[in-house]
């Protein structure tokens, strides 16, 4: 486990693979740490680096008072690049973390050669529906909406595994502060016009059970990149890298090996 001051937050991030490698970006969802993506990085081919991070207020990070803007978000994210010395990456970012994606390929093309969108959009609910969740997480802490939240999150099959109690654990041991402040910057996010002024490869994944992003709301989000693909992966939710790891990483190391980044 690594942190690096930014001075404004202590951002905790892991790398794995060779320093040397081809590097790739995981940014994770509201709600989840960088131990989203465990169930994946076996699957994915040998050689990368790959570097996962704890956005602030969310896992080891440190959690500044809130509201967040997405410019902060993306900015801890440049600025862990940054410090890394990472150049032409491809930066997978799901939820929140496909948001700060898009954010960051507009404002540093240096950094992000590719990007994969997963279970996100340009624009994610209404200022009205985030309001409402600010306010309950406030008054009730992240209990309040956890058995709403896996219902979104995962296909009925995978609520009925013991494995939902892990997530759901995740989840409600999040900092309220973090939760709320990075659902304040969802909400006043509308990045439609400037992912349309982007021309990077880009990869679209959508979950077939997702009750946060549907697969329409990603196609869409996706295809205005001209020239993005765009893949379901079927009997998933919100996570698919959890719900189906082997699928999203076949997925995935097919995207990295048609822009020639293995």
């Amino acid at each position: 486990m690594k942190i690096v001051d930014l001075g404004d937050v202590l951002i905790h991030y892991r790398e794995d693979g060779p320093h040397d490698g081809a590097p790739i970006v995981f940014a994770n969802s509201l709600g989840t740490d960088l131990r989203l993506w465990d169930d994946l990085l076996p699957f994915l081919p040998e050689g990368l680096r790959i570097i996962r991070y704890d956005k602030r207020g969310h896992g080891l990070s440190s959690c500044p008072r809130g509201p967040y803007s997405m410019g902060a978000l993306v900015g801890d994210a440049e600025r862990l690049l940054d410090h890394l010395g990472v150049r032409d990456c491809v930066f997978v970012g799901l939820s929140i973390g496909g948001m700060i994606a898009q954010g960051l390929a507009v404002k540093r093309l240096d950094q992000v050669r590719a990007m994969v969108l997963s279970n996100t959009g340009a624009k994610i609910g209404t200022a009205e529906i985030w309001a409402d969740r600010i306010r309950a997480v406030r008054e009730g802490g992240i209990e309040a909406l956890a058995d709403a939240t896996m219902e979104r999150w995962f296909s009925r099959a995978f609520r009925a595994t013991p494995e939902m109690t892990l997530w759901r654990n995740m989840l409600t041991r999040q900092p309220v502060e973090g939760y709320a402040g990075c659902s304040a910057a969802i909400s006043g996010t509308d990045f439609l016009a400037t992912t349309a002024s982007l021309a990077l490869p880009t990869l679209g994944i959508a979950g077939s059970e997702d009750g946060s992003t549907p697969p329409d709301l990603v196609r869409e989000t996706a295809e205005l990149v001209k020239g993005a693909r765009f893949e379901i992966i079927r009997g998933a939710g919100h996570l698919p890298c959890v719900e189906k790891p082997t699928e999203y990483a076949s997925v995935l190391t097919t995207f990295l090996r048609e822009i020639g980044h293995i």
